[in-house]
């Protein structure tokens, strides 16, 4: 096989170079792609509320250190292919819990390295490492028939599994099995006796001395008469040897030397066994099992979510019955209904300028826009029934900030800071989400400021989210789409939490409120005649 920059599995050329297949990562598609990982979190991530969502995993998770996955975009389609794919595989019940025990025990043997580092006496360490040697590979081979026989249809899964499948057969690993049941069966072979004398134990070789257990047990039989409260002190896991059995061992190891000497040896030459492949998929496996683990109760509560199909042609951006996942998470723990909401831009359109009533969603919808364009661009499912999403090469966030004492500015020139650094970087893949821009002047300066700057991302062709208070910022030229927050029309104080497309209507909701409180010009009139 040749190397192809765009794969994962590899094999050499020359069958003089023996080995298993080389298998890079489930999460990568190749080295190239890993090279960006960033462990810094986006700026515009406390804006858009992807803390709320990403967060709660990762400390959820903290032993596999996921935050990088989610903060690192991909810069290749193909690339969000790849993820989907182990996703869609993942789906599959079988193929998950296959995975999930593989982590089970993955972390049993974690436990067990763990305890064997922080054991205080010799035998003690080396024991413990021995069993999570046993216990490694038998997770090893237990994984291997389990995804041999699930219907894998990912790059990324297919590659492991064959390259797991040359790992179970290589030499390095059945010596290490091998070696792993010889110093466990000369260790269970080696039998003492213990003799206790006040405050004196003696440890001498096991001279074929008669067990009586069998003897009492049917001597005493005749005394049962039903089920009675178990007095034997049970042990806990990993409770450790004290100083008394400690000083038994090294003389067992006196007396018996052989096994012991097996057991020093196989420690010096395995200190460090777990396959840095295996340890590698362990870790990154978890992002797609704690990826779907985090959206199940959202889709529990009937909520939908789809694959995202990635644009990089035609803009004709859109989902549909899509929602704030952070919010939806939250009101499903609280039992509580999300409203869901549709978006698209047709041919020349390229921003979306919502404006309507305070609390009536606008806010979100902006959110909304912003996570699913970053969780579609780190390769997860997103919230929604469909998606057609743009690959942008950056995002930009504006929301209103506190104003800071600190960098001697008013509130106004830190938006017009803040929002020249923005318009200085953005390029036509970008996009740029902004929340109530230039709230903080007069009327009429914030419409002249607020043209300006969508005057700006327009030229640029770039696509985004203005959320406004300003009717007069969605009528700036065709490439602007109208988008309003609604209310009951039964009772305008209620909101529905709908965005629809439609003309701005400021005024509207001011003239049905007022209707409503009588204080329109029709009842004020009719008041004044009286």
């Amino acid at each position: 096989m040749k190397v192809d920059d765009n794969a994962t599995l590899v094999r050499a050329a020359d069958p003089a170079e023996a080995g298993p297949p080389k298998f890079f990562s489930i999460v990568w598609r190749c080295e190239r792609d890993a090279v960006a990982e960033t462990r810094d979190e986006p700026e515009y991530f406390r804006d858009l509320a992807l803390d709320r969502i990403v967060d709660p995993i990762v400390a959820e998770w903290k032993d596999y250190d996921l935050a990088p996955f989610f903060y690192t975009r991909l810069d290749d389609v193909d690339a969000i292919g790849w993820r989907h794919e182990v996703f869609r595989d993942l789906e599959c019940d079988e193929t998950l819990a296959a995975v999930r025990a593989f982590s089970g025990r993955m972390r049993t043997v974690g436990m067990r390295l763990t305890h064997a580092a922080k054991a205080h006496y010799r035998y003690e360490k080396e024991r413990l490492h021995l069993e999570a040697a046993r216990h490694y590979a038998e997770t090893v081979e237990e994984l291997l028939p389990r995804l041999s026989a699930a219907a894998l249809g990912s790059r990324g899964m297919r590659a492991f599994r064959t390259w797991l499948a040359a790992y179970a057969q290589s030499p390095a690993f059945l010596a290490l099995k091998s070696e792993v049941r010889a110093v466990l069966d000369a260790l269970a072979a080696v039998h003492y006796c213990i003799l206790i004398d006040g405050d004196t134990v003696t440890v001498r070789p096991y001279a074929g001395e008669t067990d009586y257990t069998a003897a009492v047990e049917t001597t005493f039989e005749k005394f049962r008469r039903a089920a009675v409260e178990d007095f034997r002190v049970r042990f806990p896991a990993f409770s450790g040897v004290n100083h008394i059995e400690a000083q038994i061992q090294d003389r067992v190891a006196l007396l018996d030397p052989g096994p012991f000497q097996a057991l020093d040896a196989f420690g010096a030459a395995h200190p460090e066994f777990i396959d840095p492949v295996i340890a590698r998929f362990d870790r990154e496996v978890q992002f797609y099992v704690a990826w779907l683990g985090y959206f199940a109760p959202v889709a529990a509560t009937g909520l939908r979510w789809c694959y995202p199909r990635m644009l990089q042609e035609r803009r004709e951006v859109r989902a549909r019955d899509t929602y704030d996942l952070a919010l939806a998470k939250g009101l499903a723990g609280a039992g509580k209904a999300v409203v869901c909401n549709d978006f698209a831009l047709h041919g020349v359109e390229r921003i979306f300028v919502v404006s309507g009533p305070n609390n009536g969603g606008k806010t979100t919808f902006a959110r909304t826009f912003g996570q699913l364009h970053h969780l579609a661009q780190i390769g997860c499912p997103v919230a929604g029934s469909e998606a057609a999403l743009w690959h942008f090469d950056r995002m930009y966030v504006h929301f209103e900030r506190q104003e800071d004492i600190a960098n001697l500015r008013g509130k106004l020139q830190d938006d017009l800071v803040r929002i020249r650094g923005i318009l200085e970087r953005m390029t036509p893949d970008s996009i740029v989400v902004m929340n109530e821009i230039f709230s903080s002047t007069t009327l009429q300066d914030a419409i002249f400021l607020g043209r300006k700057v969508l005057e700006r991302v327009s030229a640029l062709d770039a696509i985004g989210v203005c959320v406004t208070f300003l009717d007069e910022l969605a009528t700036v030229n065709a490439k602007m789409v109208s988008l309003t927050s609604t209310v009951d029309q039964r009772d305008p104080a209620i909101r529905t939490f709908r965005i629809v497309r439609r003309p701005p209507g400021g005024r509207i909701y001011a003239l049905a409120i007022a209707e409503k409180y009588h204080v329109d010009y029709a009842s004020l009139a009719e008041r004044f005649k009286r």
